[in-house]
Formats: C-alpha cells, sequence, structure tokens
C-alpha cells in the first residue's frame, strides 16, 4: 500500500504523539520496578493471558470468514483470514487504520477477492464490534456507577449540575429539536456533496451488511463469536490482574471498567493505541487505589502482551503469505 506525503506527514506526527504521550508517561517508572512486578508476577495468569488472546483472534478470523460466505459467496478457510487479520494488525502498528485495508489485500492475493468488496464486510464488523463495546460501556456504567458520579463530582458540583439541568431543560431539548433539524436540512440540501454521499455509502454498506448477516448460514455463530471475542479480550485483561500482586484485588466489575477505558485508549487514531490505552488504563486504575506507578506497570504489560502477539503471529503470516501462488488460490 503506498502513501503519498501527506499520508507519511500524518503517521510521523501520530507516531511522533504516540511516543511523547509514551514517555511524558513512563519518564518516571523505575526499570527495576518493572522487573520487580514481572518478578513477582503468576506465570501460569500471565500466560493463560497469552493463550486466551490467541483464541480471540482466531475467532475473530473465523467471524470474518462467516460474513465474506454469506456476502461475496466465497468460502475462505479460517487460517487465510487469520493471517491477514494479522498482518492487518500489523500493519496498523505503523499507519493507524490502514489495517483494514491491508488485510483485504492479502486476501486478494490469496483468494483473488476484490479489495472494494471485502471493505464492506470489514466495515460491518466494525459497527458491530462498535456496539459490543457501547453496550459494554453501559454495563460498566450501571456495574460501577459509583465511580462515574466520583469522578465527575471531581469535575463538577453535582448540585450544581441538576439545578442547571431542571433550569435550562426545556432550552435543552428545544436545542436538540433545532439541530435535528438542522441536521436534516443540512442533509437534504447538500445530498450531492461529497462527504453526505459518503455517508449515506456507509450506511448503506452497513444495512446490506446486516441483510448479509440474516442470509448466514451459522448466524449464530456470528452472533455467538461476536459476543465471545468481547468476553475473550475481559478474560484476558483479567487474567493478568489476577497474575499481577497490585491488581489480584480487583473486582470482576472494575476489570471490566478497565477493559471499557482500554478500549476507548485503542481507538485513538495513534499506532496501536500506543500511550492513550496506557494513559486510561493507569487513571481508571488510580481511581481504585492504586498507585500511579501499579497503574502504568499493569497497563504496560497488558499492551505489551498483544503488541508482541501481533509481532510474531504478524511475521508468521507474511511468510505465509508469501509462500502462496496464484496457482494455490481456491476457486469460488
Amino acid at each position: 500500500m503506498k502513501l503519498s506525503l501527506k499520508q507519511w506527514i500524518q503517521v510521523g506526527i501520530s507516531l511522533g504523539v504516540a511516543i511523547w504521550i509514551f514517555w511524558f508517561l513512563y519518564k518516571d517508572v523505575k526499570m527495576d520496578s518493572l522487573l520487580e512486578a514481572l518478578q513477582q508476577a503468576s506465570l501460569f495468569w500471565i500466560s493463560m493471558s497469552f493463550l486466551i488472546s490467541i483464541l480471540g483472534f482466531y475467532i475473530r478470523a473465523w467471524r470474518w470468514s462467516l460474513l465474506i460466505n454469506a456476502d461475496l459467496h466465497h468460502k475462505v478457510s479460517s487460517l487465510r483470514a487469520m493471517w491477514a487479520l494479522m498482518i492487518g494488525y500489523l500493519v496498523n502498528m505503523l499507519v493507524p487504520r490502514a489495517g483494514e485495508v491491508a488485510r483485504c489485500g492479502v486476501l486478494k492475493k490469496t483468494d483473488g477477492l476484490q479489495v472494494s468488496s471485502l471493505l464492506g464486510t470489514v466495515i460491518l464488523e466494525r459497527s458491530v464490534d462498535l456496539l459490543f463495546m457501547l453496550f459494554a460501556m453501559a454495563l460498566a456504567f450501571i456495574l460501577e456507577r459509583e465511580v462515574f458520579v466520583n469522578l465527575l463530582s471531581d469535575l463538577v458540583s453535582m448540585d450544581m449540575l441538576l439545578q442547571a439541568a431542571r433550569e435550562y431543560l426545556p432550552l435543552l431539548l428545544g436545542g436538540l429539536v433545532l439541530i435535528g433539524i438542522l441536521i436534516y436540512w443540512l442533509g437534504m440540501r447538500y445530498r450531492d456533496h461529497g462527504i453526505v454521499k459518503k455517508l449515506q455509502h456507509f450506511l448503506r454498506e452497513i444495512m446490506f451488511g446486516l441483510r448479509s448477516v440474516q442470509r448466514m448460514d451459522n448466524r449464530r455463530g456470528f452472533w455467538a463469536s461476536s459476543i465471545g471475542i468481547w468476553i475473550i479480550y475481559y478474560l484476558m485483561m483479567y487474567f493478568v490482574a489476577l497474575g499481577m500482586v497490585s491488581t489480584a484485588d480487583l473486582s470482576a466489575s472494575s476489570v471490566l471498567m478497565v477493559m471499557v477505558m482500554g478500549s476507548i485508549g485503542m481507538i485513538a487514531p495513534v499506532q496501536g493505541g500506543i500511550g492513550t490505552f496506557h494513559a486510561l488504563v493507569a487513571f481508571i486504575l488510580m481511581t481504585y487505589g492504586l498507585a500511579e506507578e501499579e497503574g502504568k506497570i499493569f497497563a504496560v504489560i497488558v499492551h505489551s502482551s498483544q503488541v508482541l502477539i501481533v509481532l510474531v503471529a504478524g511475521v508468521i503470516s507474511l511468510l505465509a503469505v508469501a509462500k502462496i501462488s496464484v496457482s494455490q488460490q481456491p476457486q469460488s
């Protein structure tokens, strides 16, 4: 995938920001503290976290193959989908959001599928993941509402906030109605504009993808795997928490909150969530009583384990795909 000069500049800026955030967070963390935490960690639970993470990547690849089969009527093996997925994650570590295109390019090489058609399945995947992420956030808010309230009260007086809500509620509702009308008018007025067309195309792709799910022979498998991916993501973090002395006593709902904050950090437009993941995870752990250094060490261990898996599996996948010739591509 070729990048323009402007894109390379954007990559450089985002990488620079990620490195700066990471340096700023960890400049005062001593390497001896990290090594000591690793020595005290449970090898069993850390290993379990690695293994279940690999299972999660495979389930994600299997779910993608289900979508491709339903949408493009082409049976892609789970192994090749796994190769493409891991190469995509590897590319994302260099160029944010480029991995989605890269993994489609891999299946173009191995199975002769069109990138534009595959992108529709990727968009649907991301949309479903976003829905489950919102559900996880809502669940975390319900289970850990006291944490949210305490954080909010540290920023603003709750009494003042409630009083302002009562006084300005009619104005707020009226403003929301006006904003809705304005958005509708702008959409109709500029429906031929490029941005509006892209948004319409994006929504059509999602609707088409959802219809594809309904046409699946294995709809239950798709939704079960979607749920399983997030359960595994949670267990990956929970196992690390059990394996660390500083986090072993965290409740299940507390780890859910940590997972949600980490997920928000991972969607930031920086390479692999570097810096943003660490900052948000360390921040929320501090609200649970951990020392700042302990929160940062937990974050770097969780993130580094995922990076290690992506690097190793990504390189193996690159080598495997490089050996596949056109003559080896299965016919649809």
